[in-house]
């Protein structure tokens, strides 16, 4: 029963055709119903009132008659007296649509000459109907009182009434008549008209249930189309369209959808176009780059050995010149691996490695870095083997990527390096404590050549796509990268690798914030964070990287 309840519920929500009919035939249910139980209601009290008025007037004519019939008489015994009302109680049935008639002795009767009291043959004895209050009534009021009885019969019992009148006998003096009459022929009446409205109304509700289920179908049917033709564009299908079928709303629905797609397809041709300019471009670009690069690179290189010999203003730009070269090929570099990763032509060459030793590694290369900085790595290692299936060299970039950037903003404070491992996933977390991220920060960390505090020059020498790469490293990892922060507090950055390649990530061996856990769903992270906090993850590099046009 609960699985037939939860059908239904699950029926009720993801079909509009279902709520359409279910709605119908319920509200043409509760009309029917209050349409049949009013004209049944008044075909009822129709009938009875009608037939209850004939009877009335039937008894009052065979009252009449039975007076008529007892002024008449010339009986001057008991036994005289008795002869007559037999005959005319025991004649009624050929005479009137009664049932049955008694003559019973009333109460303020004077005479001392009494009979039996006649009564018609019945199943039981008619004189048990006839209630206390009535033969009352009669007796103090005197003429034509009625009452509805059960008058039993062969099948049970079968609805009537009972009309009673006072009349007199000669010599036994005044009686009491009381005639019943059956109401079964109306009542048999009024069943037969329910069950005609019954099978009227349950006719009803079946072809107004299939007259709506039919034209909510051929309704709905253009939208079901409508959202078959999006699910297929949106699956890549550019030339999926509507047919389109008369000139009704239903076929300027399907008109309109048909521009639209269309204008979508131009407008996604047009945009993969100029992504593909874009990615030729700065593709093309950093390679013709190369050759400048390299003479200019020869000539700074002759220029910075011979700086001694040079006053010290020209000493300076010489210096500023070697700088700048190297920060420019770092830059062509990067450029280079991003249009690798925009023209999907970058590849994952994993192998088994131990993430302790990459860290470890990468800490040793970075040292010189923070030394100047006056910065303490401080490492904190997993005493489990951290083994994982991974590319050494995009991880070894990327935790370089992370160090750099904690260096930078570190404020020269220590920066803990702690390396996780569960049985499903290898985890890497750089923590600083200096100038921390805001909300916004967070939110835009992981976007090319993107900065915090424009104003503030970058020491270290970095050219604002480390971390878009090192996002770019992490999604072919199927791993995930996530950035937390509180102003003047410091921020984290954890990485999290699946310990098989291919493999979901569903819990992190790390938290991304100090002090709390959380679980990761379908690849992504949340941290709980406190006020003042910001947190951000990402997966899709295509939620990261920013346009050539913003790059510029």
């Amino acid at each position: 029963m609960r699985r037939k309840v939860l059908r239904l519920i699950r029926s009720w929500r993801s079909s509009l055709t279902v709520r359409v009919v279910a709605s119908t035939v319920l509200g043409g249910l509760v009309a029917l119903g209050v349409i049949g139980g009013v004209l049944s209601a008044q075909i009822r009290d129709g009938l009875y009132d009608e037939r209850v008025t004939q009877m009335l007037e039937d008894a009052a004519l065979q009252t009449q008659n039975a007076q008529q019939v007892f002024d008449d008489a010339t009986a001057t015994t008991g036994q005289q007296a008795q002869e007559v009302a037999n005959d005319w109680v025991f004649g009624l049935p050929s005479r009137s649509d009664a049932e049955g008639a008694v003559l019973r002795r009333s109460p303020q009767s004077s005479s001392t000459v009494t009979i039996v009291e006649p009564v018609t043959n019945s199943p039981i004895d008619l004189r048990s109907l006839v209630s206390p209050q009535m033969r009352e009534a009669i007796a103090s009021e005197g003429g034509q009182h009625w009452q509805p009885v059960a008058l039993p019969t062969q099948a049970g019992n079968a609805p009537g009434i009972v009309v009673g009148e006072p009349v007199t006998l000669p010599v036994a003096g005044t009686y009491e008549l009381y005639l019943f009459y059956s109401l079964a022929p109306e009542e048999a009446t009024i069943a037969l008209v329910m069950q005609v409205l019954a099978v009227g109304a349950v006719a009803i509700v079946i072809l107004l249930g299939v007259m709506t289920w039919a034209i909510t179908r051929w309704v709905l049917q253009p939208v079901t189309d409508a959202v078959l033709a999006a699910e297929r564009l949106a699956d890549g299908m550019l030339d999926e369209r509507m047919d389109v079928r008369g000139r009704d709303e239903l076929a300027l629905l399907g008109q309109s959808f048909n521009e639209m797609a269309s204008s979508l397809q131009r407008q996604i041709q047009q945009m993969e176009e100029l992504s593909r300019l874009q990615q030729r471009f700065v593709s093309d670009v950093s390679h013709e780059l190369r050759t400048p690069l390299t003479t200019i690179r020869i000539a700074g290189e002759l220029i910075h050995d011979a700086k001694d010999d040079f006053d010290p203003a020209v000493r300076r730009s010489a210096e500023l010149l070697h700088a700048q070269l190297d920060r420019f090929e770092s830059m062509l570099s990067d450029l280079l691996e991003i249009s690798r990763f925009d023209a999907g032509a970058a590849v994952l060459e994993a192998e088994q490695r131990d993430l302790r030793n990459v860290v470890q590694h990468v800490v040793e290369m970075t040292g010189i870095l923070a030394d100047a900085k006056g910065t303490e790595l401080r490492i904190h290692l997993s005493d489990q083997p951290c083994t994982a299936d991974i590319d050494p060299r995009r991880v070894e970039r990327i935790i370089r990527n992370l160090l750099s950037n904690a260096i930078e903003h570190g404020e020269g404070r220590p920066i803990d390096v702690t390396v996780g491992v569960n049985d499903a996933a290898v985890a890497v977390r750089v923590l600083d404590h200096g100038v921390g991220m805001d909300a916004e920060a967070a939110k835009h960390v992981f976007d090319r050549f993107w900065r915090a505090d424009r104003a503030r020059a970058r020491t270290t020498g970095g050219t604002g796509l480390g971390l878009a790469i090192s996002m770019e490293d992490t999604h072919l990892h199927n791993g995930t990268l996530e950035a937390w922060g509180r102003p003047g507090v410091g921020a984290a950055f954890l990485l999290t690798l699946p310990r098989r390649a291919g493999t979901v990530i569903t819990m992190s061996p790390l938290p991304l914030a100090p002090g709390s856990t959380r679980v990761l769903e379908s690849g992504t992270a949340r941290a709980p964070l406190g006020p003042g906090e910001a947190g951000a993850s990402r997966q899709d590099p295509a939620s990261v990287a920013g346009t050539a046009e913003e790059a510029r």
